[in-house]
């Protein structure tokens, strides 16, 4: 890269002819095509996973569905599915806004529209999606308005993405029958909506609890609901516990 100095003597130069005035002209539309392709790039810093998954996503092995819920901090929710017989994996991320590819600390600004969410592929031959359902609604509470324990904003709200029609009926019926049999003390504040794409979380959110198990919160929080799952739904824990992967 020339010097200031000798850059202006250079343009000095160049605009002496016809030729040296489009030589001129050439490079500066080359540098504001670059700089725009440069601006057009997504923010992925810090995330070494930012493929997304979405509806024109390639379907991968026709024996395994996907599921997509928000029950709170993604933390609590993929340790409870991760437990499931069934499951062949979990993984946290956002879902539900408008934001592409955003980052932790734009989710938890609240600015994003996007939910702490997790990803499940299960094989509804060894366990069904109505069963993941009863698994979701035991497992945090549901009416609740954008909060689930200490955890508050819309990042936090109960959801369920659904990814068919099969799936919007199940859980609106569930839904509905859980409501009239009053088996909250207050109405089922989740949200039900067609799922449009996930974003993977940074990879230090993977399998959080099982890599942090003694960490404050996880003690705290995330190891009472796994001891819930193992006793509530004995007959649906995977003996050998499943990863990301």
């Amino acid at each position: 890269m020339p010097t200031c100095s000798n850059w202006q003597l250079f343009k000095g130069l160049l605009r002496r002819t016809a030729i040296g005035s489009a030589l001129i002209y050439c490079v500066a539309a080359l540098i504001v095509v670059q700089a725009a392709n440069v601006l057009a790039q997504p923010a992925t810093a810090g995330k070494t996973d930012t493929s997304p998954v979405g509806e024109t996503t390639p379907g991968g092995d026709e024996q395994f569905e996907e599921a997509t819920f928000g029950s709170g901090c993604f933390w609590c929710g993929e340790a409870v599915f991760q437990q499931l017989r069934g499951v062949k994996s979990v993984v946290s991320g956002y879902s539900g806004g408008f934001t592409k590819y955003p980052t932790y600390e734009q989710v938890s600004s609240g600015e994003t529209g996007h939910a702490e969410v997790i990803h499940v592929t299960f094989d509804p031959k060894v366990i069904t999606f109505k069963e993941l359902l009863e698994v979701f609604w035991k497992t945090h509470d549901p009416t609740t308005l954008n909060r689930q324990g200490p955890d508050y904003g819309t990042q936090y709200r109960s959801a369920v993405f659904y990814h068919n029609e099969t799936q919007k009926e199940l859980a609106n019926e569930y839904k509905q029958k859980l409501d009239a049999a009053k088996a909250f003390k207050r109405p089922i504040v989740t949200e039900i909506t067609a799922f449009k794409v996930f974003y993977p979380a940074e990879d230090y959110h993977q399998n959080y609890y099982r890599n942090h198990p003694d960490q404050p919160y996880c003690t705290a929080i995330i190891q009472g609901k796994v001891s819930k799952v193992k006793s509530v739904f004995k007959d649906k824990i995977n003996k050998e516990p499943r990863s990301r992967k």
